[in-house]
Protein backbone atom coordinates (compact mmCIF):
# COMPACT_ATOMS: atom_id res chain seq x y z
CA UNK A 1 0.00 0.00 0.00
CA UNK A 2 1.06 3.32 -0.75
CA UNK A 3 -0.27 7.02 0.39
CA UNK A 4 0.08 10.49 -1.79
CA UNK A 5 -0.43 13.70 -0.64
CA UNK A 6 -1.17 15.96 -3.91
CA UNK A 7 0.98 19.10 -3.64
CA UNK A 8 0.25 21.89 -5.73
CA UNK A 9 2.69 21.30 -8.69
CA UNK A 10 0.85 17.68 -8.98
CA UNK A 11 -2.99 19.51 -8.76
CA UNK A 12 -5.20 20.02 -11.73
CA UNK A 13 -4.24 16.89 -13.46
CA UNK A 14 -6.49 13.49 -14.43
CA UNK A 15 -5.97 10.91 -11.91
CA UNK A 16 -4.24 8.62 -14.40
CA UNK A 17 -2.20 11.05 -16.04
CA UNK A 18 -0.52 11.61 -12.62
CA UNK A 19 -0.48 8.19 -11.99
CA UNK A 20 0.96 7.60 -15.16
CA UNK A 21 4.21 10.33 -15.11
CA UNK A 22 4.64 9.23 -11.46
CA UNK A 23 4.77 5.31 -11.60
CA UNK A 24 6.03 3.72 -14.76
CA UNK A 25 6.64 0.96 -13.55
CA UNK A 26 2.77 0.68 -12.87
CA UNK A 27 1.09 -1.24 -16.54
CA UNK A 28 -1.89 1.00 -18.18
CA UNK A 29 -3.90 -2.00 -17.86
CA UNK A 30 -3.84 -2.30 -14.46
CA UNK A 31 -3.81 1.30 -13.15
CA UNK A 32 -7.48 1.21 -14.87
CA UNK A 33 -8.59 -2.13 -13.86
CA UNK A 34 -7.69 -1.06 -9.85
CA UNK A 35 -9.41 2.58 -10.29
CA UNK A 36 -12.20 0.26 -11.07
CA UNK A 37 -11.85 -2.35 -8.74
CA UNK A 38 -11.51 0.55 -5.66
CA UNK A 39 -8.06 -0.40 -5.26
CA UNK A 40 -7.04 3.07 -5.91
CA UNK A 41 -8.81 5.44 -3.78
CA UNK A 42 -8.83 9.22 -3.38
CA UNK A 43 -9.74 10.81 0.02
CA UNK A 44 -10.63 7.55 0.94
CA UNK A 45 -13.63 7.01 -1.64
CA UNK A 46 -13.66 5.90 -4.91
CA UNK A 47 -12.35 8.09 -7.90
CA UNK A 48 -13.05 7.87 -11.47
CA UNK A 49 -10.03 7.69 -14.21
CA UNK A 50 -10.77 11.38 -15.21
CA UNK A 51 -10.95 12.77 -11.59
CA UNK A 52 -9.29 16.10 -11.41
CA UNK A 53 -6.67 16.37 -8.46
CA UNK A 54 -6.74 19.12 -5.89
CA UNK A 55 -4.19 20.18 -3.54
CA UNK A 56 -3.98 18.50 -0.47
CA UNK A 57 -5.84 15.01 -2.04
CA UNK A 58 -5.16 11.90 -0.50
CA UNK A 59 -4.52 9.12 -2.90
CA UNK A 60 -4.38 5.55 -1.32
CA UNK A 61 -3.65 2.58 -4.17
CA UNK A 62 -3.37 -0.74 -2.37
CA UNK A 63 -1.01 -2.58 -5.08
CA UNK A 64 2.12 -4.11 -5.05
CA UNK A 65 5.51 -2.17 -3.60
CA UNK A 66 7.04 -3.29 -6.62
CA UNK A 67 5.26 -0.92 -8.63
CA UNK A 68 6.03 1.63 -6.75
CA UNK A 69 10.01 1.14 -6.70
CA UNK A 70 11.72 3.54 -9.31
CA UNK A 71 15.30 3.53 -10.41
CA UNK A 72 18.41 5.58 -8.99
CA UNK A 73 18.68 8.56 -10.83
CA UNK A 74 21.74 10.20 -12.22
CA UNK A 75 20.56 13.48 -13.55
CA UNK A 76 21.62 14.65 -17.14
CA UNK A 77 21.07 18.00 -15.95
CA UNK A 78 23.91 18.01 -13.51
CA UNK A 79 25.55 17.76 -16.60
CA UNK A 80 24.83 20.64 -18.33
CA UNK A 81 26.63 23.96 -17.48
CA UNK A 82 24.56 26.68 -15.20
CA UNK A 83 25.63 29.54 -17.21
CA UNK A 84 22.42 31.31 -17.70
CA UNK A 85 21.89 34.86 -19.18
CA UNK A 86 19.04 35.89 -16.89
CA UNK A 87 16.34 38.88 -17.38
CA UNK A 88 14.23 38.55 -14.68
CA UNK A 89 13.72 36.22 -12.26
CA UNK A 90 11.26 35.42 -9.10
CA UNK A 91 9.70 32.92 -7.10
CA UNK A 92 7.34 31.99 -10.09
CA UNK A 93 9.36 32.19 -13.29
CA UNK A 94 12.15 32.99 -14.86
CA UNK A 95 12.89 35.36 -18.17
CA UNK A 96 16.61 34.16 -19.79
CA UNK A 97 18.47 35.48 -22.63
CA UNK A 98 19.08 32.18 -24.64
CA UNK A 99 22.15 32.53 -26.57
CA UNK A 100 22.37 31.72 -30.70
CA UNK A 101 23.84 27.99 -30.69
CA UNK A 102 22.14 26.71 -27.65
CA UNK A 103 18.91 24.38 -28.19
CA UNK A 104 16.56 24.90 -25.60
CA UNK A 105 15.74 21.30 -25.74
CA UNK A 106 17.73 18.18 -26.30
CA UNK A 107 16.85 17.25 -29.58
CA UNK A 108 17.01 13.96 -31.42
CA UNK A 109 20.67 13.20 -31.17
CA UNK A 110 20.49 13.82 -27.61
CA UNK A 111 22.92 16.69 -26.13
CA UNK A 112 23.18 17.01 -22.28
CA UNK A 113 23.79 20.88 -22.56
CA UNK A 114 20.22 22.63 -23.72
CA UNK A 115 18.39 25.65 -22.03
CA UNK A 116 16.13 23.51 -19.70
CA UNK A 117 18.85 21.67 -18.23
CA UNK A 118 20.90 24.39 -17.31
CA UNK A 119 17.64 26.06 -15.71
CA UNK A 120 17.02 22.66 -13.59
CA UNK A 121 20.53 22.44 -12.98
CA UNK A 122 20.83 26.35 -11.53
CA UNK A 123 17.17 25.84 -9.98
CA UNK A 124 18.73 22.23 -8.15
CA UNK A 125 21.80 23.90 -6.82
CA UNK A 126 19.39 27.32 -5.18
CA UNK A 127 17.42 24.75 -3.71
CA UNK A 128 13.97 25.55 -5.69
CA UNK A 129 13.75 22.27 -7.75
CA UNK A 130 14.39 19.04 -6.40
CA UNK A 131 13.11 15.78 -8.22
CA UNK A 132 12.95 13.58 -5.22
CA UNK A 133 10.51 15.64 -3.51
CA UNK A 134 8.31 16.22 -6.80
CA UNK A 135 5.84 13.86 -8.34
CA UNK A 136 5.36 14.66 -11.97
CA UNK A 137 7.00 18.11 -12.77
CA UNK A 138 10.00 19.96 -13.41
CA UNK A 139 10.42 22.74 -14.12
CA UNK A 140 10.11 23.91 -18.16
CA UNK A 141 9.87 26.24 -21.11
CA UNK A 142 7.10 27.87 -21.94
CA UNK A 143 8.31 29.04 -25.68
CA UNK A 144 10.78 27.83 -27.81
CA UNK A 145 13.50 29.44 -30.51
CA UNK A 146 15.45 28.10 -32.55
CA UNK A 147 18.82 27.10 -31.69
CA UNK A 148 20.80 29.68 -33.83
CA UNK A 149 18.60 32.53 -32.91
CA UNK A 150 18.71 34.25 -29.65
CA UNK A 151 16.30 36.19 -27.44
CA UNK A 152 14.13 36.22 -23.98
CA UNK A 153 12.86 32.78 -23.43
CA UNK A 154 10.21 31.99 -20.40
CA UNK A 155 11.00 29.42 -17.82
CA UNK A 156 8.47 28.18 -15.39
CA UNK A 157 9.35 27.48 -11.73
CA UNK A 158 5.76 25.54 -10.57
CA UNK A 159 3.03 23.78 -12.22
CA UNK A 160 0.57 26.67 -11.79
CA UNK A 161 2.92 29.30 -13.21
CA UNK A 162 3.31 26.47 -16.68
CA UNK A 163 -0.39 26.58 -17.07
CA UNK A 164 -0.86 30.02 -16.84
CA UNK A 165 1.67 31.00 -19.27
CA UNK A 166 0.78 28.22 -21.60
CA UNK A 167 -2.63 29.58 -21.58
CA UNK A 168 -1.76 33.28 -22.01
CA UNK A 169 0.73 32.00 -25.07
CA UNK A 170 -2.05 30.49 -26.75
CA UNK A 171 -4.10 33.29 -26.42
CA UNK A 172 -1.67 35.28 -27.40
CA UNK A 173 -1.46 38.02 -24.56
CA UNK A 174 2.24 37.66 -24.59
CA UNK A 175 3.44 40.19 -26.89
CA UNK A 176 7.11 39.36 -28.50
CA UNK A 177 9.01 41.64 -30.81
CA UNK A 178 12.19 40.68 -32.60
CA UNK A 179 15.33 42.78 -34.55
CA UNK A 180 16.85 41.10 -37.49
CA UNK A 181 18.92 42.41 -40.51
CA UNK A 182 17.77 41.56 -44.41
CA UNK A 183 19.43 42.31 -47.30
CA UNK A 184 18.04 44.86 -49.55
CA UNK A 185 16.17 47.95 -48.45
CA UNK A 186 12.43 47.47 -47.96
CA UNK A 187 9.38 48.43 -50.12
CA UNK A 188 7.70 50.38 -47.08
CA UNK A 189 8.47 51.67 -44.13
CA UNK A 190 6.39 49.65 -42.34
CA UNK A 191 3.98 46.96 -43.35
CA UNK A 192 1.60 43.71 -42.75
CA UNK A 193 3.00 40.47 -44.88
CA UNK A 194 0.33 38.46 -45.09
CA UNK A 195 0.56 34.45 -46.95
CA UNK A 196 0.34 30.75 -46.40
CA UNK A 197 3.39 28.50 -44.94
CA UNK A 198 3.82 24.97 -45.53
CA UNK A 199 5.93 22.85 -43.14
CA UNK A 200 8.19 20.16 -45.10
CA UNK A 201 9.28 18.13 -41.90
CA UNK A 202 11.93 16.03 -43.92
CA UNK A 203 13.52 18.71 -44.61
CA UNK A 204 12.83 20.82 -41.99
CA UNK A 205 12.08 24.01 -43.71
CA UNK A 206 9.09 25.66 -44.75
CA UNK A 207 7.99 27.26 -48.01
CA UNK A 208 5.50 30.64 -48.17
CA UNK A 209 2.56 30.96 -51.29
CA UNK A 210 0.25 33.50 -52.18
CA UNK A 211 -2.86 30.87 -52.00
CA UNK A 212 -3.48 28.38 -49.68
CA UNK A 213 -3.98 24.80 -50.02
CA UNK A 214 -5.08 21.70 -48.10
CA UNK A 215 -1.34 21.97 -46.62
CA UNK A 216 -0.67 25.74 -45.82
CA UNK A 217 -2.10 27.67 -42.78
CA UNK A 218 -2.17 31.34 -42.85
CA UNK A 219 0.46 33.78 -41.30
CA UNK A 220 0.84 37.51 -40.53
CA UNK A 221 3.85 39.26 -40.30
CA UNK A 222 4.41 42.81 -39.32
CA UNK A 223 7.80 44.72 -39.72
CA UNK A 224 8.88 48.13 -39.28
CA UNK A 225 11.85 49.79 -40.75
CA UNK A 226 14.46 51.06 -38.13
CA UNK A 227 17.68 51.42 -40.08
CA UNK A 228 19.64 50.96 -43.51
CA UNK A 229 23.02 50.66 -44.01
CA UNK A 230 25.07 49.36 -47.31
CA UNK A 231 22.43 47.68 -48.84
CA UNK A 232 20.82 46.24 -45.60
CA UNK A 233 17.92 46.86 -43.02
CA UNK A 234 17.35 46.62 -39.34
CA UNK A 235 13.50 45.63 -38.62
CA UNK A 236 11.73 45.14 -35.84
CA UNK A 237 9.50 42.67 -36.05
CA UNK A 238 5.84 41.15 -34.52
CA UNK A 239 4.77 37.96 -35.45
CA UNK A 240 0.39 38.11 -35.81
CA UNK A 241 0.75 34.35 -35.92
CA UNK A 242 3.29 31.91 -34.55
CA UNK A 243 4.33 29.45 -36.79
CA UNK A 244 7.89 27.75 -37.81
CA UNK A 245 10.99 29.48 -39.30
CA UNK A 246 8.01 32.32 -40.15
CA UNK A 247 10.00 35.56 -40.24
CA UNK A 248 13.32 33.92 -42.01
CA UNK A 249 10.69 32.29 -44.67
CA UNK A 250 8.43 35.37 -45.21
CA UNK A 251 11.02 37.70 -45.67
CA UNK A 252 13.01 35.75 -47.64
CA UNK A 253 10.17 34.92 -49.87
CA UNK A 254 9.34 38.72 -50.63
CA UNK A 255 13.29 38.67 -51.82
CA UNK A 256 14.82 39.85 -48.29
CA UNK A 257 16.43 37.10 -46.30
CA UNK A 258 17.92 37.29 -42.79
CA UNK A 259 21.38 38.35 -43.33
CA UNK A 260 23.30 34.92 -42.26
CA UNK A 261 20.82 32.68 -42.44
CA UNK A 262 22.11 29.32 -44.10
CA UNK A 263 18.47 27.59 -45.07
CA UNK A 264 16.24 30.54 -46.93
CA UNK A 265 19.59 33.39 -47.56
CA UNK A 266 21.89 33.90 -50.07
CA UNK A 267 25.13 32.42 -49.39
CA UNK A 268 27.09 34.76 -51.40
CA UNK A 269 25.70 37.76 -49.32
CA UNK A 270 26.23 35.90 -45.86
CA UNK A 271 29.95 35.90 -46.23
CA UNK A 272 30.24 39.20 -47.20
CA UNK A 273 28.74 40.11 -43.92
CA UNK A 274 30.42 37.07 -41.47
CA UNK A 275 27.24 36.77 -39.67
CA UNK A 276 27.86 32.94 -38.00
CA UNK A 277 23.99 32.62 -37.80
CA UNK A 278 21.06 34.14 -38.79
CA UNK A 279 20.72 37.81 -37.64
CA UNK A 280 17.70 37.45 -35.48
CA UNK A 281 16.36 38.20 -31.93
CA UNK A 282 13.97 37.58 -29.87
CA UNK A 283 14.13 41.51 -28.20
CA UNK A 284 11.15 42.29 -26.18
CA UNK A 285 8.20 40.35 -23.98
CA UNK A 286 5.13 42.07 -22.79
CA UNK A 287 2.75 40.51 -20.66
CA UNK A 288 -0.26 42.48 -22.37
CA UNK A 289 -2.66 40.02 -20.72
CA UNK A 290 -6.46 40.74 -21.44
CA UNK A 291 -7.91 38.46 -19.07
CA UNK A 292 -6.93 37.68 -15.64
CA UNK A 293 -3.78 35.74 -15.02
CA UNK A 294 -4.90 34.77 -11.45
CA UNK A 295 -0.86 34.36 -9.25
CA UNK A 296 0.58 36.11 -11.96
CA UNK A 297 -1.61 39.58 -11.97
CA UNK A 298 1.17 41.26 -10.88
CA UNK A 299 3.22 41.28 -14.06
CA UNK A 300 0.42 42.65 -16.15
CA UNK A 301 1.61 45.07 -18.81
CA UNK A 302 5.35 44.62 -17.76
CA UNK A 303 7.69 44.81 -20.80
CA UNK A 304 11.57 43.34 -20.44
CA UNK A 305 14.03 43.78 -23.51
CA UNK A 306 17.08 41.58 -24.41
CA UNK A 307 20.49 43.96 -23.94
CA UNK A 308 23.21 41.93 -25.74
CA UNK A 309 22.13 41.23 -29.27
CA UNK A 310 24.71 40.44 -30.90
CA UNK A 311 24.44 41.50 -34.18
CA UNK A 312 23.96 45.13 -33.42
CA UNK A 313 26.80 46.64 -32.85
CA UNK A 314 28.53 45.21 -35.84
CA UNK A 315 25.82 46.28 -37.98
CA UNK A 316 25.90 49.82 -36.54
CA UNK A 317 29.73 50.24 -37.43
CA UNK A 318 28.89 49.76 -41.16
CA UNK A 319 29.44 52.88 -42.80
Amino acid sequence: MKTIVIQPNDANQRLDKFLTKSFPNLPQSMLYKSIRKKDIKCNGKRCEISTRLQPGDVLTLYLKDEFFQKEPKAYDFLKAPKKLSIVYEDENLLLLDKKPGLIVHPDEHYHFDSLIARVQHYLYDKGEYDPEAENSFAPALVNRIDRNTGGIVLAAKNAETLRILNEKLRARELTKKYLCVVCGKMPRQEDTLEGFLEKNESQNRVYISNRPTANTRSIRTRYRVLEERQGFSLLEVELLTGRTHQIRAHLASIGHPLAGDGKYGRNAVNKKTGFPYQALYSYYLQFSFTSDAGSLEYLRGREFRARDIWFLKEFRQWP
